[in-house]
């Protein structure tokens, strides 16, 4: 029902900042929750950060008050501002999002994933 596409992913350097987006390919007004997961070699898919309809956000520990999460209605786009980058950081990032906001076993359940783009923070 929309598809959703990343950009803004590349190399940078440790202590450095990135703006990711997520553009959908209709309106974003009906989803009620989109969020970022990201995953690093050796590492399981996790949540990054989420956002519902009415703005009410949450993050990981590992990148709260470093990355903040925003949506833009009226450009159908996600943003994921990411400040101060870790190398720890790098992995590839995916943009989610679902009509109605659906928790299973305290988790929330993405109907629709972009294909990923690569942030990668060196030393």
């Amino acid at each position: 029902q929309v598809q959703l596409v990343e950009s803004g992913g590349g190399l940078v350097q440790a202590g450095g900042s990135l703006r990711l987006s997520c553009a959908a390919s209709r309106s974003i007004r009906s989803l009620n929750i989109m969020g970022w997961y990201r995953q690093a070699p050796g590492n399981e898919r996790e949540l990054v950060a989420a956002i519902t309809s009415d703005g009410s956000t949450n993050y990981a520990d590992s990148v709260k008050g470093r990355f903040t999460i925003s949506r833009d209605n009226t450009k159908n786009t996600m943003y994921l501002h990411m400040n101060s980058l870790k190398p720890a950081d790098t992995a590839v990032y995916y943009c989610a999002a679902a009509d109605l906001i659906t928790l299973v076993g305290g988790r929330h359940i993405y109907d629709y994933w972009g294909q990923g783009t690569q942030v990668t923070v060196s030393l």
